[in-house]
C-alpha cells in the first residue's frame, strides 16, 4: 500500500519484499501448495524489475501485487490448520529468532490468567488478616512479659526466672514470625501487582495494528467509486485492549468507506470547488486519560441534509411534513440510529443504511461515545471516545445501603457536598445545581432497588456527577470509598441486570461489587427509569390491531419484552369495540385488513370523542410515499414499513407516544 501511494520507493524495501515472496514460494512448494507457489512467483515477477531501479513502482503494478496477495490469502483460508502435534518421524522446521521471540496467546487463556491473579490478590488480603492476628498475639505476649516483671504481693517478687525466660522467648519468636510474615506478604504483593500490570499490558495492542486494514479499505472504496483519496493516520503507538481494538476496527472501516462513498467528491467536482484532486481522509488516535479519542475526518462535501430528508421520508422514518424542518442534529441522528442511507442504489459499498448502524453498535458495545460534525463543502468529522480497556479500569468506589459499586473514574466530572437548599423537586424528579445549571439527581439505592422503602438522608448529602457525552447527571451516595483499579468481569447472560450495570468485580476481600456503566447511568437518571418510578407508574396497555396471528405475536413479544402490557384484536371492528370497553395508551395498527382497514380505523378513532387522544402507529408492508402521506392525513403519529422494520426505533417511538 505504501509503495502504491508513493510513500516509499526504496530498493532495499523492494529487495525485502522479494525475499519474503521467494520464501513464501519455497514454503508453498514444500507443502505441495502449487497454486500458492505460482501466485508468489507472479508476485516476484511484478516486483523484480524495480529491485535495483530508482524508478518508483507504478500504481498499476502495486495493484497487481495486491491482487496476488488476495489470491494467496483466499487459498490459505481454504487450508485445514495442521495438527498441534507432529507425526512420528517428522522433524519440525527450524524457526527464526524473530518467531521465537513472539508467541501467540489465546485471549481466553489470558483472561483466565488475569482472573487467577485477581483471586490470588484476594488470598494475599486474607494473609494480611493472618498477619494482623500474629500482631495481636505479639502484643498479648508483650503484655504477659510486662506483668511477669512486676512484683506482686502474693509472689513477693519470687516468680521463677524460668517462667520469665519462657515468656521472653515466646515474645521473641512471635516478633520474628510477624516480621518474616509481613515481609513475605509485602514482597508477594509487589510481585502480584507487577504481574497483574504485565498481564494487563499483554492485552494491549498498538493502534497501528489496524492501520493496514483501513488503508486497504480506503483504496478499495476509492477504486469502486472511481475517486482518488489518500489515508493519513497518526497515533499508531497508542495501545488499547485487543477486544476494544477489534470492535474499533469494524467501526473505522465503515467510516473510511463512508468518507469515500458519501463524502469525497470526484476530481472534476473537487476542481470546481477549488480543492486538490486527491481527497484526504485522516484517522488519528489520541490518549485522553483512561480513554482513547479516535477522530475520522475528510475534506469532502459534508453530509447532504436534503438527501437525508428525502431518504428518511422514503423509508418512513419521518413524515413528509416534518422533513422540511429537519435540523442538522436530527439528520445526523437519522443516519446514525435509523439506518437511513442517501445512496441512490444498493451497491457493494453503500445503499443499505447499515454502515453507521455498525459504527453505533460498536460504540455502544464499547461503552463509548460518538459525535458527528459536518460543514457543507468542507467535510465531516466523526469523533469516537472509548475506554482503553474493558477489563481493567480505574474506578471510584461508592457505598449505599450496604451495597458497594464502582464507577469508571474517567466518566466522573466531580463529587459534591449537597446543602439543605440544593435539592429541588419537581413532581417525582429531583435536581441539583452544578456548573451553572440544574442537573437531574437520583439516589443510587433507588436505582438499584436496595432502599426497601426507607428514605436515606445520607444519600442526599453526597453526590457524584457523571458525564456522558454532553449530558451531566448526579447520583446520591452514602460514602465515597476512594479509587482503585478493578478487573471487570462480564455478568452471565442468564443474570438479569439493568442497562446501567456493566459487569462485576471483586473487592480486596473477595466480595463481589457492581461495576456501573456511565452512559447507562446518565440515561436512566435523565429519563427517570428507576425502581421507584416503575413501581408507581403503570402505562396503559397497548392494543395491537392486525389480522395476521404471526404479526400480532411478533409485535406482542417485542412490546412485552420491553415491559409493556399488550392486548390484541384481529380486526378494526373488534378493536373499536374493545377500545370502548377498556382504556388503552396506544394503538399499533396494520393497514391491510378485511372489513375496516388501518386507515379507516385510525380516522374513526381520531373522530371519536373518547378515543381521539389515543395515538396510533401504522405498521404495514406498504412502503409508498402516498400510503405514508395517507396515514398521516388519517391521524397516525408514526408509520413503519414491515420490510424495513427497526425494533429500536419502534420501541423509542412507542415510549415517546406513551409519555
Amino acid at each position: 500500500l505504501e509503495i502504491e501511494q508513493g510513500i516509499i520507493s526504496n530498493p532495499t524495501v523492494i529487495a525485502k519484499l522479494l525475499r519474503l515472496a521467494h520464501t513464501l514460494k519455497g514454503a508453498a512448494h514444500v507443502v505441495k501448495q502449487t497454486a500458492i507457489a505460482e501466485s508468489a512467483h507472479a508476485l516476484e515477477d511484478i516486483l523484480a524489475p524495480f529491485r535495483e531501479s530508482a524508478q518508483s513502482v507504478p500504481p498499476e503494478q502495486a495493484g497487481q501485487a495486491l491482487q496476488k496477495l488476495d489470491e494467496i490469502a483466499e487459498k490459505l483460508a481454504l487450508l485445514v490448520p495442521p495438527a498441534d502435534t507432529p507425526e512420528a518421524g517428522t522433524v519440525s522446521p527450524p524457526r527464526s529468532r524473530e518467531a521465537l521471540e513472539t508467541v501467540r496467546v489465546e485471549l481466553g487463556d489470558l483472561e483466565a490468567l488475569l482472573s487467577n491473579l485477581a483471586e490470588t490478590g484476594v488470598q494475599v488480603t486474607a494473609m494480611r488478616t493472618g498477619a494482623d492476628a500474629i500482631r495481636m498475639a505479639r502484643e498479648s505476649a508483650a503484655a504477659i512479659v510486662r506483668q511477669l516483671e512486676i512484683p506482686t504481693q502474693r509472689s513477693n517478687g519470687t516468680i521463677s526466672a524460668k517462667v520469665r525466660a519462657c515468656a521472653g522467648q515466646l515474645l521473641t519468636d512471635i516478633t520474628r514470625a510477624e516480621r518474616s510474615w509481613v515481609t513475605s506478604i509485602e514482597r508477594t504483593e509487589r510481585e502480584l501487582v507487577e504481574s497483574q500490570e504485565r498481564a494487563s499490558r499483554l492485552r494491549l495492542l498498538p493502534f497501528e495494528r489496524i492501520v493496514p486494514a483501513m488503508a486497504r479499505a480506503c483504496r478499495e472504496a476509492a477504486t469502486a467509486v472511481a475517486k482518488r483519496a489518500q489515508l493519513e493516520t497518526s497515533g499508531g503507538d497508542i495501545r488499547m485492549d485487543a477486544d476494544v481494538l477489534a470492535l474499533l476496527q469494524d467501526a473505522l472501516l465503515h467510516l473510511v468507506r463512508n468518507a469515500l462513498v458519501h463524502g469525497i467528491e470526484d476530481e472534476k467536482t473537487r476542481a470546481g470547488a477549488g480543492k486538490q484532486p486527491l481527497g484526504r481522509v485522516e484517522v488519528r488516535a489520541e490518549r485522553r486519560g483512561g480513554r482513547v479519542l479516535v477522530v475520522c475526518s475528510d475534506d469532502g462535501a459534508g453530509i447532504d441534509i436534503e438527501a437525508i430528508r428525502k431518504a428518511a421520508v422514503r423509508k418512513g422514518a419521518i413524515c413528509p411534513s416534518a422533513a422540511g424542518t429537519l435540523e442538522v442534529r436530527e439528520a445526523i441522528d437519522l443516519i446514525l440510529r435509523r439506518g437511513v442511507s442517501t445512496a441512490n442504489a444498493v451497491t457493494a459499498t453503500a445503499g443499505r443504511g447499515i454502515g453507521l448502524d455498525v459504527v453505533r453498535d460498536a460504540v455502544e458495545r464499547l461503552k463509548g461515545e460518538i459525535s458527528i460534525e459536518t460543514v457543507p463543502g468542507r467535510g465531516t468529522t466523526v469523533q469516537i471516545s472509548v475506554p482503553i480497556s474493558l477489563t481493567s479500569i480505574e474506578a471510584l468506589l461508592i457505598r449505599s445501603f450496604g451495597v458497594t459499586a464502582a464507577i469508571p473514574l474517567s466518566a466522573i466530572s466531580q463529587t459534591l457536598r449537597i446543602g439543605g437548599g440544593d435539592l429541588a423537586s419537581s413532581g417525582s424528579t429531583e435536581s441539583i445545581p452544578c456548573q451553572g445549571t440544574a442537573i437531574p439527581f437520583l439516589p443510587i439505592s433507588t436505582m438499584l432497588g436496595t432502599e426497601n422503602g426507607r428514605r436515606n438522608g445520607l444519600e442526599r448529602k453526597t453526590a457524584v456527577v457523571i458525564r456522558s457525552g454532553e449530558k451531566l447527571a448526579a447520583i446520591g451516595v452514602e460514602k465515597l470509598l476512594g479509587t482503585r483499579s478493578v478487573l471487570v468481569r462480564s455478568l452471565s447472560p442468564i443474570t438479569a441486570s439493568e442497562a446501567f450495570v456493566a459487569g462485576a468485580s471483586l473487592d480486596s476481600e473477595g466480595i463481589p461489587l457492581l461495576v456501573l456503566d456511565p452512559a447507562g447511568l446518565v440515561e436512566a437518571i435523565c429519563h427517570g427509569r428507576n425502581h421507584e418510578m416503575r413501581a408507581g407508574k403503570k402505562n396503559l396497555p397497548v392494543l395491537i390491531v392486525d389480522d395476521s396471528l404471526t404479526t400480532r405475536m411478533v409485535e406482542q413479544n417485542i412490546l412485552e419484552s420491553a415491559g409493556y402490557e399488550v392486548e390484541a384484536a384481529s380486526s378494526g371492528e373488534d378493536a373499536l369495540h374493545m377500545a370502548h370497553l377498556h382504556n388503552y395508551g396506544l394503538f399499533v395498527v396494520d393497514i391491510e385488513m378485511p372489513g375496516m382497514d388501518g386507515f379507516q380505523f385510525v380516522a374513526r378513532a381520531r373522530g371519536d370523542q373518547e378515543l381521539r387522544e389515543v395515538p396510533s402507529i401504522l405498521v404495514s408492508s406498504r412502503s409508498s410515499p402516498e400510503d405514508q402521506h395517507r396515514g398521516e392525513e388519517a391521524g397516525a403519529r408514526a408509520y413503519f414499513v414491515k420490510s424495513e422494520f427497526d425494533q429500536t426505533a419502534f420501541l423509542e417511538t412507542v415510549a415517546q407516544l406513551l409519555e
